[in-house]
């Protein structure tokens, strides 16, 4: 090793051992351009290290040698990169978050250019609880996970996240980007409309577009786009934004979303002949923007919107008549839609096989069961859980120094 280098290490050792690891920080921070220069000996350099007793230097080295990306070795780098967010040591890497989650996004690129997004999976959720303070705290490196997920198509993994409400969000040394707070969300929302889960996928969406801005990014472009679709699915329309929501988002996103909008207005026709002219004349655009699996979930909402609506005019129907009234192309179509929604929950109805005739049905719930007793009691756990969350940020805003100050100015 030339003598920086070992330089480096020296002081790296030495001020591990002292315990001095906001120091070492900043050293580490000021330094990495030494070991840029001496990339060809990291490895040695890595080699005089333990990774408990000086994860900081260890993660410094690694940051740069991902950052250089010499293929030639990256079987080696990953497997070191893994073995060190497995085993270094939390309390010394939770001083250098920015520099730890750094590592993360270049492992996360890295994984995505080889495409190979699978193997990272399960080393981005141990990297997160290492790194967070609390269960609830968001961190830049959830965006790189639900990334990994999506191009892996294994979204289970993201759930145990996506699940915890974010209450913090942690700075990582003033290094936080909002654009992973975006992605967040975005990506959030697309994994939970990924499993038909839309209540839960227009909230996030719907905090991606909201989110306080100067200008629309295009993060908050395509939350928009697929925020309107999802708002179709489950209402049949698009509510209107928060009273918060910037002025630029209103005034900027609907011009840049003619198809979205044109297909809002078609739907609230309630014609699928309008719906489908739609589709089909915006068939490029929304294949391209890889919205089209929602846009055609849609048209079967449509269907299944007008479905409902027979069930408060009509106690009883045929099949094929059913099928010409909601224009779809024959009675066993309308009897796939009706199982389907039978089956969900959507309308309470029973078919008779022999002559081909719906019974529309009332709702047999009566409330009076255990199962909803259990279920009331569980909406009420989360609900108190949620009051005292409130009451507790409520305190913490209350003494905080900042809020004092800006009362005081304000009273003046």
């Amino acid at each position: 090793m030339s003598s920086a280098l070992e330089q480096f290490v020296v002081t790296v050792r030495s001020l591990s051992s002292q315990g001095s690891f906001d120091q070492l920080y900043e050293y580490c921070s000021k330094n990495s351009d030494v070991l840029v220069k001496h990339s060809a000996h990291l490895d040695d350099a890595l080699a005089t290290l333990d990774l408990q007793e000086h994860s900081l230097g260890i993660l410094t080295i690694l940051c740069v040698k991902m950052s250089l990306n010499h293929n030639q070795a990256i079987e080696q780098l990953y497997a070191q990169i893994q073995e060190f967010i497995t085993e270094c040591n939390g309390e010394q890497i939770r001083v250098a978050p920015d520099t730890f989650a750094e590592l993360c996004h270049y492992f996360t690129l890295s994984l995505v250019e080889r495409r190979q997004p699978m193997r990272g999976i399960d080393l981005l959720c141990k990297a997160i609880t290492k790194i967070q303070l609390s269960p609830t705290q968001l961190t830049s490196i959830h965006a790189d996970l639900f990334q990994l997920c999506l191009l892996a198509k294994c979204l289970k993994p993201a759930l145990y996240f996506l699940d915890m409400d974010i209450t913090d969000i942690s700075k990582e040394g003033g290094q936080f980007d909002v654009k992973y707070f975006l992605l967040y969300y975005y990506y959030g929302g697309i994994i939970y409309a990924s499993l038909k889960k839309y209540e839960r996928a227009l909230y996030f969406f719907e905090v991606a577009i909201t989110t306080p801005s100067m200008a629309v990014s295009h993060i908050m472009l395509e939350a928009y786009k697929k925020y309107v679709l999802v708002a179709l699915i489950l209402y049949g329309k698009v509510p209107p934004f928060p009273k918060y929501t910037s002025q630029v988002v209103t005034r900027f996103i609907k011009p840049l979303s003619a198809p979205y909008n044109e297909l809002v207005s078609a739907y609230a026709t309630n014609n699928p002949e309008e719906v489908i002219a739609v589709i089909n004349r915006h068939s490029e655009t929304l294949t391209r923007e890889t919205n089209m699996g929602l846009v055609k979930q849609c048209l079967s909402s449509l269907h299944k919107k007008n479905i409902q609506r027979l069930t408060k005019t009509f106690l009883t129907l045929s099949l094929s008549d059913m099928a010409n009234r909601v224009q779809l192309a024959n009675a066993k179509e309308a009897e796939n839609y009706i199982l389907r929604m039978i089956e969900d929950k959507e309308i309470f109805a029973s078919i008779n096989q022999k002559d081909g005739m719906v019974v529309f049905l009332d709702n047999p719930e009566k409330y009076n069961t255990a199962t909803m007793f259990r279920r009331l009691e569980d909406d009420m756990k989360v609900c108190m859980y949620l009051e005292d969350k409130l009451r507790k940020m409520d305190q913490e805003i209350a003494v905080s120094a900042k809020y004092i100050q800006k009362v005081r100015v304000e009273s003046e």
